[in-house]
């Protein structure tokens, strides 16, 4: 086994440098001996057999099972280096992927019963865990730094600005977002742009979250939040806003999910599509995320986003790609959540704590290294919704900045 690892890796891991240590003691290096040492420990040799028959999956499980055990720098190091090399895979690894590929239309079959399923998986957990890594207003998903300084919750209200300018919102217009989340952008376009917000969740535990931060600010009244599928929510909207909700919806329903936006909004509407890109074309979802973490997601190539947007009828008027700002934000996250291990090991257990502190490792690096990115693409029905220069966006993001100054020396937070 010693023999079939040092074979595998060494073949695979051409810069950098990681000491591995068998389940029999041995230890073989790999890399070019470049950047910091990180050296690690395979505990048994079913976990060795395990990585050599299907890595992408098995080196999630093994870490989190304890079978794969960091002896030098952490699991964020070792993924730094393995996932900045070349894509060199034996012809079984390949299979495998293959394979993946031809059932990822199965895997991503979200109808409604399946992609609530999917959804209360992940955000339906304890509350109280998301509240350990994630900024004060609970925004999971890529904030915008628009300073190497900007601490996380800049960032994520910066994003929210961001976001708003590209809307166009004015007082009393109807919004639909879809994929509220724990309430956030809702209640910050209900409260900054004096929107009437609709925002609808598949999770309750977002739901109950959602309305009560609604009640605390008294925005009952512009921002409602709603347990309903995109695909049934009555409209018509003037602006519509998908923030880190595309990636549930599967390849298979892109068309379904354009087609129905295009329904839903009025002639003079605007939708802004913010969600993870994958740099290269059609692939699948990592092996592990799919099966702990995010059951029917997928990260879309722009490949595959913008023919269902055409034949949906609608307009692209804007498309902007977000570069290693989900990797900055992942960061952010990892380092708070491994700051309070012992708190999300009291909410669950070790294993839970190493399952998650892989996903933000991976995930942070995924966009790092292998230039994983996320978009923002507006759309409209008509091409004279929104000016033909880009400068709006700065002025209004100005003009926003002004209204949230006037709420205070710091715009509150929905829930503190």
């Amino acid at each position: 086994m010693h023999y079939l690892l040092k074979l595998f890796l060494s073949r695979f891991i051409r810069t950098g440098s990681i000491t591995f240590i068998t389940s029999d003691g041995r230890s073989f290096t790999c890399g070019d001996s470049t950047g910091e040492p990180v050296a690690a420990r395979f505990v048994t040799a079913a976990a060795e057999w395990r990585f050599l028959l299907d890595p992408e999956l098995a080196l999630g499980e093994i870490y989190t099972d304890g079978l794969f055990v960091m002896e030098k720098g952490s699991i964020a190091d070792l993924l730094a280096i393995g996932l900045a090399q070349p894509f060199v895979m034996p012809r079984w690894v390949k299979l495998i992927d293959f394979l993946r590929f031809m059932m990822r239309g199965w895997h991503q079959f979200n109808t409604l019963t399946r992609a609530q399923r999917n959804i209360s998986s992940h955000y339906d957990l304890d509350g109280r865990l998301y509240s350990l890594f994630l900024d004060a207003d609970k925004q999971y998903s890529c904030a915008y730094f628009e300073t190497p300084d900007s601490t996380l919750d800049d960032a994520q209200l910066a994003k929210k600005r961001h976001i708003a300018a590209k809307l166009l919102v004015r007082p009393g217009y109807r919004v639909l977002d879809i994929g509220s989340g724990w309430g956030g952008l809702g209640l910050y376009l209900a409260e900054i742009t004096g929107a009437d917000v609709t925002g609808v969740t598949l999770s309750q535990e977002q739901l109950q979250v959602s309305n009560a931060r609604a009640g605390e600010k008294n925005l009952t009244q512009s921002a409602r939040f709603v347990l309903q599928d995109y695909r049934i929510i009555p409209g018509p909207f003037q602006r519509i806003v998908s923030v880190g909700m595309f990636e549930h919806v599967g390849v298979d329903y892109y068309e379904t999910f354009f087609r129905r936006c295009a329904e839903l909004m009025t002639d003079d509407g605007v939708m802004l599509l913010h969600a993870i890109g994958r740099p290269e074309g059609p692939g699948i979802t990592n092996p592990w995320i799919a099966k702990y973490i995010f059951p029917g997601g997928y990260i879309p190539a722009l490949s595959e986003v913008l023919p269902s947007i055409e034949r949906s009828g609608l307009l692209v008027e804007d498309i902007e790609i977000l570069r290693l700002h989900y990797a900055e934000t992942l960061k952010a996250w990892r380092e708070r959540f491994l700051a309070r291990r012992e708190e999300a090991a009291r909410l669950y257990d070790e294993r839970f704590v190493r399952m998650w502190e892989f996903y933000l490792a991976v995930s942070e690096m995924s966009f790092r290294k292998q230039n994983v990115m996320v978009f923002q693409i507006q759309l409209s029905k008509r091409q004279d919704v929104v000016p033909i220069t880009r400068d709006y966006i700065t002025a209004e993001e100005q003009r926003l900045r002004g209204v949230e100054a006037a709420k205070g020396p710091r715009l509150r937070m929905a829930g503190e």
